[in-house]
């Protein structure tokens, strides 16, 4: 099964694996992983305002990560931008949204602790 990470979900399998939930760890072990490049870029501005904690500089340490981790980037499409659109203003964090679209617009589950994702028609595992 292909799975799209939030941000926080790679992120805290790197470095705060605790933090996930006992499915979410059986998950990362045996589904197909993706992330966004959407949530490389949140990252990266993250790390450099200081509110993330990772190696400097970050990408290349997230890239080697994902590589390593054997998750897959998914890039950003037109679909994907367009379908933001359509989106009610339920989450404000446009970094979400457009991960929200990319759900949607793969019809693949998110892994998301984050309770506002519920409120769109994408399939939330936590």
């Amino acid at each position: 099964m292909k799975v799209l990470l939030d941000t926080h979900a790679f992120i805290w399998a790197l470095i705060e694996e605790e933090r996930l939930s006992p499915k979410v760890r059986k998950l990362m072990s045996s589904s197909e992983l993706w992330w966004s490049v959407v949530s490389l870029w949140e990252a990266i501005q993250k790390a450099q305002l200081g509110k993330l904690s990772l190696p400097l500089p970050a990408g290349p340490f997230l890239t080697d990560q994902l590589r390593s981790n054997h998750v897959q980037l998914l890039p950003v499409s037109l679909s994907h931008v367009l379908r933001v659109e359509e989106l009610p203003l339920h989450h404000r964090d446009p970094f979400d949204r457009l991960l929200i679209a990319q759900s949607i617009e793969e019809g693949w589950p998110i892994v998301t602790a984050d309770p506002w994702f519920a409120r769109y028609p994408v399939e939330v595992i936590w």
